[in-house]
């Protein structure tokens, strides 16, 4: 008498399936091996360094902001010089070593502000325009203060048509910075310079309409007067 037939189970399909799809793929690969391993070797080199660098990355940012939480308090207190070397008797690192070290993360971008300032303020242009313009990270309120930064550096050098457009510039970036009003002053005044009363007009306008409760409104109309005159 015959047997009855075993019905054979869905899991026991898929098994059998996975291994027949096991063994082409090992036929495949002895088949290729040596083009196989060449590839996959160049794809496995290309997710490591990619996986090695987003790694170092976040390493980076979390060092970086360490020590830049360290400084800060130097640099606010308007020990500038020594934000930008350092403190040697509290071993914290200065704004150019975070710079030098980590200014591609996230962190060390921020403290290309802090460092551009530090230049500027100790009187070292050239150096505080390189930050200012080197200046990649994603902070809005930074990027508009390194467009600002920008703009005094060319004010300075007397390069005033170019120092306003780099104020309006600091002034789009975002609408929420509470300095955009005194962005737009310092643009006004410097097309006054170049005797562009009338953008500067608009921009003087722009900050009584836009801006009535701001600093800048208490200097506007001393300026709006001269260049209606």
């Amino acid at each position: 008498m015959l047997e009855k037939r075993k019905r054979i189970s869905k899991k026991e399909i898929k098994q059998d399936t996975l291994v027949t799809s096991y063994y082409k793929a090992y036929n495949f690969f002895a088949e290729n091996q040596v083009r196989i391993l060449i590839g996959v070797g160049v794809v496995a080199l290309i997710v490591v360094a990619v996986v090695l660098f987003a790694n170092k990355r976040a390493s980076d940012g979390k060092i970086a902001s360490t020590m830049l939480a360290q400084i800060t308090p130097v640099y606010q207190s308007g020990q500038f010089k020594q934000a930008i070397d350092g403190m040697k008797e509290t071993n914290a690192a200065g704004l150019k070593e975070i710079v030098e070290k980590y200014g591609s993360s996230e962190a060390g971008e921020s403290a290309k502000i802090f460092l551009a300032n530090a230049y500027y303020f100790t009187g070292n242009y050239d150096a505080a325009l390189e930050q200012y313009e080197d200046y990649g990270g994603s902070n809005e309120l930074f990027k508009a203060t390194a467009k600002a930064g920008e703009a005094a550096y060319y004010e300075m050098k007397k390069e005033y048509e170019k120092a306003a457009e780099l104020y309006k510039e600091a002034a789009k970036v975002t609408s929420t910075n509470p300095a955009n009003a005194d962005y737009l002053l310092r643009a006004g005044i410097n097309f006054m310079q170049v005797g562009n009363k009338e953008e500067a007009k608009n921009l003087f306008d722009t900050i009584i309409k836009d801006y009535k409760t701001s600093p800048a409104m208490q200097e506007v109309e001393k300026y709006l007067v001269q260049v209606q005159s």
